[in-house]
């Protein structure tokens, strides 16, 4: 792997741990419940992309099956807690 790709994961991956951080302080913090599930996509999706940096950095197909489990959960869990906070209820 050359230098140059090295440090641009390295920094990618800094980046999206200050993004994460950010997140959770956003969850923790936040005033409304819409917040809090915002805060809860932007941690799930920062951490499907560093997932994908993981894959690039170690050459492995299963990172990325892995990042593909947690969008996917993501979006159900996101989802579900709009229609809970919307009507009140999940299953109708």
């Amino acid at each position: 792997m050359s230098p140059l790709l090295f440090s641009a994961i390295v920094f990618a991956i800094g980046c999206y741990i200050t993004a994460m951080a950010l997140a959770l302080l956003r969850l923790v913090r936040g005033p409304s419940a819409q917040d809090r599930v915002l805060a809860m996509d932007l941690i799930c999706t920062i951490a499907m992309l560093i997932l994908m940096v993981l894959a690039i950095r170690y050459r492995s197909a299963m990172y990325f099956e892995a990042a593909l489990l947690i969008s996917i959960f993501g979006f159900v869990s996101s989802a579900a807690m709009a229609k809970f906070l919307l009507r009140g209820e999940v299953i109708e």
